[in-house]
């Protein structure tokens, strides 16, 4: 495989009941045997998306003469107010016509020509899920095969492409929620932490760190699944240890996804040390590390104050406060984000910030008569001017503000 798949535009309905990604129902196990060979792996082409999300007007019958009619009674007499609906039809029709003077006729049966392209756009779509669950399995029993022993430097090469072109066809695909339960459900996730995560060359380690966060995002479940299978300490690993910087980059956007409003990654986190991690990560020299660091660390603060007792415990106001020194670079937005967060409605924070050897009021001062003249450093500048008012301005100064 060549160069990465075209990534997926497309929009699928959720999955039919019979669907089952096991391959037990006829229609998984019927006549279409899987082709194991490196072609295999290539998208199936779908069926014109463009219908996907549109919408077929209702088809309605003509209203009872019951509901139009006069019902007796006071409601008789009043022709502004028409009888209440008797029926589930005559419901549809109201709530059809409300709000207008002149009620529209009800809209025409639905014709065979429509129905019968309704009756194609949901079994192309239907189908196209089969398809998508049949090539994740095609990726595993690839992914599944073992390392070729005592083969030559080029068998090894394609080896090596073949399986990263199953990974990244698995992240495509795996966008879409439903395919990520799926790949679940094929004991996908546990090949990709026992045996691809720390192990094998970079390009199959950060390929099976981003599958991770990719499946991870926003499903709880398979976050849960992912943290019983130990995978929150390998990424750890990954994020201080790993000698690529793209892989360190994946794993700590791995780690994001399973940490972030998710309370047993976080309690998880916390127990591995994770903030230590974190912070050694911010002392790199790679620009997109130290800033997606800073982000999640800003993050977590945010969203659970409670842990700010142990990020000062740490010394973290000190370690912000060295970073903020170091040359000027858009990172340092982060870092005075994260500070601000540290210190806001925290007493213990505001204290370490006033410390006279971290010189933090001088520093802060500085940088925003630099920024001022910068408008597209308005963020840090409001960060510094949020720094000083909270640390450093005197309750006579409060008082006389009053």
């Amino acid at each position: 495989m060549g160069g990465r798949p075209a990534p997926l535009k497309r929009r699928l309905l959720s999955r039919p009941p019979g669907v089952d990604p096991t391959g037990r129902q006829s229609y998984l196990s019927g006549g279409h045997p899987l082709s194991q060979t490196h072609s295999s792996l290539h998208k199936q082409p779908m069926a014109d998306q463009g219908s996907g999300g549109s919408r077929l007007p209702l088809a309605l019958p003509p209203a009872s003469q019951g509901c139009s009619s006069g019902g007796g009674g006071s409601s008789a007499g009043n022709s502004s107010h028409p009888p209440p609906p008797r029926n589930l039809q005559g419901l549809l029709q109201m709530a059809i016509t409300a709000g207008s003077q002149e009620p529209e006729p009800p809209p025409e049966p639905m014709s065979e020509e429509r129905r019968q392209w309704l009756q194609e756009a949901m079994s192309a779509a239907f189908r196209g899920q089969r398809e998508e669950v049949e090539q994740m399995k095609n990726c595993l029993r690839v992914l599944s095969q073992p390392t070729p022993s005592l083969a030559g430097e080029a068998e090894l090469a394609a080896d090596q492409q073949e399986r990263e072109g199953a990974l990244e066809l698995l992240a495509d695909l795996c966008e879409n929620m439903d395919n990520a339960a799926d790949f679940c459900q094929l004991s996908g996730m546990h090949l990709l932490v026992g045996r691809y995560l720390e192990a094998g060359p970079a390009g199959l380690r950060w390929r099976a760190a981003q599958l991770i966060g990719t499946c991870s995002q926003n499903v709880a479940a398979i976050q849960e699944q992912v943290l019983g299978l130990g995978a929150l300490r390998k990424l750890l690993r990954l994020l201080d240890r790993d000698s690529s910087d793209l892989v360190r980059v994946k794993a700590l956007f791995a780690i994001s996804c399973l940490v972030r409003e998710q309370e047993a990654g976080l309690l998880q986190f916390l127990r591995l040390d994770g903030f230590s991690v974190l912070m050694r990560a911010m002392q790199q020299q790679v620009q997109k590390l130290k800033v997606k660091s800073a982000f999640l660390l800003q993050n977590l603060l945010v969203g659970h104050p409670e842990h700010k007792g142990t990020l000062c415990s740490m010394g973290m106001v000190q370690q912000l406060v060295a970073l903020i020194r170091t040359e000027h670079s858009p990172f340092h937005e982060h870092v005075l984000g994260a500070l601000c967060s540290l210190v806001t409605d925290f007493p213990q924070g505001v204290r370490e910030c006033r410390e006279p050897e971290l010189g933090l009021e001088e520093l802060l001062r500085h940088r925003v008569q630099l920024l001022q003249q910068h408008e597209e450093y308005q963020e840090e500048l409001e960060f510094c001017e949020k720094l000083l008012q909270t640390c450093f301005s005197s309750p006579t100064d409060d008082s006389m503000d009053r």
